[in-house]
């Protein structure tokens, strides 16, 4: 029989008043298992017409400010965070059975923290942040390509290649994060945290 933490549920919740460090924890178990991207989320946004939108993104960055993904600031999800600063993040590891959803506000990072990881990508990706108008219409392929190709010729020198300014990262800070385990029949575990004031709530929910 599974060990059960205070509230009853599988030990895997265990028994901490900061959902952020029970998150790591998780984290530290999905890197070991799943086998690609185990910082992969859904990230849910709501456009100015109130239509929602949902896309993968990679975890970058975590911290007691929150959750942090990069991209392009030109682009619909950032156009709609702009426009409506909070969002949604939900992470699955399949092989863990295990799901962690995430609500709150968003705003952008310092530069200087952009900076930092932007110059930690691999010469190709930063090229690429350049090249590429992310989610707008190319007639052909090839014109990417080349538009590739341009940057590589101005920017030669892999260690002189500045950050674009409109490329940075957003930061969620959640205002409740929801933690899941599968369980046969449906009769799932979920361990729920709300944030009142400046403190973590702690509830459990039905399957």
């Amino acid at each position: 029989m599974n060990q059960k933490n205070l509230l009853g549920l599988d030990s895997c919740f265990m028994d901490m008043d900061d959902p952020i460090e029970l998150f790591k924890i998780w984290m530290l178990e999905a890197e070991k298992k799943e086998i690609n991207d185990p910082n992969a989320l859904s990230l849910a946004t709501v456009n100015k017409k109130n239509e929602p939108n949902v896309r993968m993104v990679l975890l970058k960055g975590l911290s007691s400010k929150g959750f942090v993904f990069y991209t392009n600031f030109n682009s619909p999800k950032s156009q709609d965070l702009k426009n409506h600063p909070e969002a949604a993040m939900c992470f699955h590891w399949k092989s863990l059975q295990r799901q962690v959803r995430i609500k709150g506000g968003v705003k952008q990072i310092e530069d200087n923290e952009a900076d930092l990881y932007f110059n930690s990508r691999p010469y190709e990706s930063r090229i690429g942040a350049w090249a590429s108008d992310q989610s707008k219409v190319m007639k052909v392929r090839k014109e990417f390509l080349d538009k590739i190709n341009e940057f590589k010729q101005k920017y030669k020198d892999e260690k002189i290649l500045p950050r674009p300014k409109h490329w940075s990262g957003w930061c969620l800070k959640p205002s409740s994060v929801e933690f899941w385990l599968g369980d046969q029949y449906r009769i799932h575990e979920r361990l729920k945290y709300n944030k009142i004031k400046n403190d973590w709530k702690k509830e459990i929910l039905y399957p």
